[in-house]
């Protein structure tokens, strides 16, 4: 079945279902004036309030605070300056907290055991440094709880509330731990980093004297190990992968007690328990999901109600609500009704073999009716991931999804630097932007050429962020693999990139120059591997789209490779949309992008 653009991109139904602390309300964002809004609805009750109304961009995030108030995001046409707002949960009482022209707010800890304050960080001060306030949400007073020496780039807090740790920058390169035992107290450092070890504090222990910290130190993957955080000496060291790094840990605040630790697989998530009551609830959803990928996204504060997300690979997932000791969870809502599962494509698990030995892993997704034994010369669009250090994880991509309804297989791969395979694999990518990184994605276009999968006369590059850096050094630097490609987003000159990031961005400056290049010391390695200065080699069509307020890939960016292949006469097509930032988050801006993907790709892969 042939789906409408629109139908892969247009908001969610309902998406982001939150509980309430006491247990006796929903929350969810839902579609008002094609932008997604909060809504709350009582437990047991058909009656849903809209306690939102924004119309100009949808709300960036939200959080429960108490029992009848919610906290909320949002932007200002893509700037990423993110405000603070609070409403209540009949729509009454809204307030702007952090209402400040050009400021960042960030929250540090929702303090879910202290009514009415929360701890959270702005870069009011100065543009570059985040300082760490006290919030009264009664009075909206602000408390300077420390000042930003220019340098701290993260708070850690114990189960009290109290400011316990930052981390800072050092030179740029060097990540040093400070840690004060109380608030009276100045913080003091504990340890210094070269920026490609690290210690991540990631929860107190329960008697807030020990940390359970993530750290690589002495190895190459990322362990989880309980910690003196006075000292950063390790005590125990409690789970360790073989392959890849641990991502997160769950923790419950009712019982005091580490449950879990988790790390990203190829196809699925690892799970290590250190409760055999969380392992046995999770077996008891697993029997009630049998097959499907789930996850426990919010309980309530006695941890008896529950709500699960349930998903995979060909379904933008749905949302059910579950209270224990009841005979079966509750459906809440699907994502995306009008897409069915039995249309969508499976997202394979493969692996390919760089030139220099390295393992990918990989995802393929393939057009029906088309399995791994039966993909033969297929159009294919390349898609590298943005970053660059991320990765992509295999489920639901609408993106990848469309592709395949239009009939080209998607192929996507972990290139080296992408997270989560352990300090070498990550080091591996430094000051390799359009060298070996972009190596990695061309032998795996040579892998699905040799195996038959890709028609080699009709291959596409398509990516975001660093994967629109790839898509132009792609069509750049190896202009025999592609018949066109799409740069959504993506630098396109290392020396100018460098020199317009955002200010909070400033204090790692140094390490970006160690991660991606200096402009004076590497200045000859930026210029040979910056796409805009090398557009005399691209031969095939481009279609480039950018938001006008990114502040992370500026506008420029996209400017002047247009100008540079305008100049030539190579063909480019050029979107720009002036109320978007990095990357187009309101519904009729998408619209417009992948239509125009569609006819571009249409046009150029047939």
């Amino acid at each position: 079945m042939l789906y409408p653009v629109e139908d892969f991109f247009r908001n969610s139904e309902r998406s982001s279902y939150q509980i309430s602390p006491d247990g006796l309300h929903l929350s969810f964002m839902a579609p008002y004036a094609e932008r997604m809004n909060i809504f709350v609805q009582r437990i047991g009750s058909n009656d849903v309030v809209r306690i939102t109304s924004e119309t100009h961009r949808s709300i960036a995030g939200y959080m429960w605070t108490t029992n009848s108030r919610i906290l909320f995001m949002k932007d200002n046409a893509g700037d990423e300056n993110y405000q603070l707002w609070g409403v209540n949960i009949d729509g009454g009482e809204m307030v702007a907290y952090t209402d400040f022209p050009g400021v960042r707010t960030t929250i540090i800890d929702d303090l879910e055991d202290i009514e009415d304050e929360i701890i959270i960080g702005m870069n009011k001060r100065s543009a570059e440094v985040f300082d760490p306030y006290r919030l009264n949400l009664k009075t909206k007073q602000l408390t300077l709880l420390a000042q930003n020496p220019g340098n701290w780039q993260g708070y850690i807090t114990d189960h009290a509330g109290r400011l316990r740790a930052t981390t800072a920058i050092i030179d740029g390169v060097y990540t040093q731990i400070l840690y004060r035992d109380s608030e009276d107290e100045d913080f003091r450092p504990i340890i210094t980093t070269d920026f490609k070890e690290s210690v991540d504090f990631m929860e107190f222990t329960p008697d807030n004297l020990h940390v359970y910290a993530a750290t690589n130190l002495g190895r190459d993957k990322t362990v989880l190990v309980r910690m003196d955080p006075a000292t950063c000496e390790e005590l125990e060291q409690l789970y360790e992968h073989e392959r890849y790094d641990i991502s997160s840990i769950s923790y419950s605040r009712k019982r005091k007690k580490l449950l879990a630790v988790y790390c990203q697989g190829h196809r699925n998530p690892i799970r290590h328990y250190f409760d055999e009551e969380e392992a046995q609830f999770r077996e008891l959803l697993r029997g009630f999901f049998e097959g499907k990928r789930f996850g426990i996204i919010d309980t309530d504060k006695d941890e008896q109600k529950y709500l699960i997300y349930v998903g995979g690979d060909r379904t933008r997932g749905c949302y059910y609500y579950y209270e224990k000791g009841t005979p079966e969870p509750i459906l809440l809502a699907e994502v995306a009704p009008w897409l069915k599962e039995k249309h969508l494509v499976e997202m394979h698990d493969v692996s390919y073999t760089t030139r220099d030995g390295l393992e990918i892993e990989a995802y393929l997704s393939l057009p029906h009716p088309y399995d791994l034994a039966t993909a033969k010369q297929l159009p294919v669009i390349v898609n590298p991931h943005g970053g660059p250090w991320a990765r992509d994880t295999w489920g639901y991509s609408s993106e990848v999804q469309f592709f395949c309804n239009r009939g080209y297989a998607v192929f996507q791969m972990n290139f080296r630097g992408s997270t989560g395979y352990g300090r070498k694999f990550l080091e591996a990518s430094y000051k390799q932007w359009g060298q070996a990184m972009q190596d990695d994605i061309t032998d795996g276009v040579e892998w699905l050429i040799s195996q038959g999968i890709a028609d080699p006369k009709r291959i596409a590059i398509y990516g975001g962020s660093y994967g629109g850096y790839a898509t132009l050094a792609g069509l750049c630097f190896t202009p025999h693999l592609y018949a066109c490609g799409i740069d959504y987003v993506g630098v396109s000159n290392l020396l100018t990139f460098m020199n317009t990031i955002p200010p909070y961005w400033r204090p790692l400056q140094q390490m970006m120059y160690e991660q991606i290049g200096h402009p004076e010391h590497d200045y000859d390695m930026l210029c040979k591997y910056s796409p805009a200065l090398h557009s005399d080699q691209i031969k095939a069509p481009l279609f480039i789209a950018q938001g006008a307020n990114d502040p992370r890939v500026n506008k420029a960016e996209s400017d002047q490779m247009v100008q540079a292949l305008t100049d030539r006469g190579v063909e480019v097509e050029y979107m720009v949309k002036y109320n978007e930032g990095h990357g187009f988050s309101n519904q009729e801006n998408r619209f417009d992008f992948y239509r125009k993907v569609e006819k571009f790709l249409a046009k150029h892969l047939g």
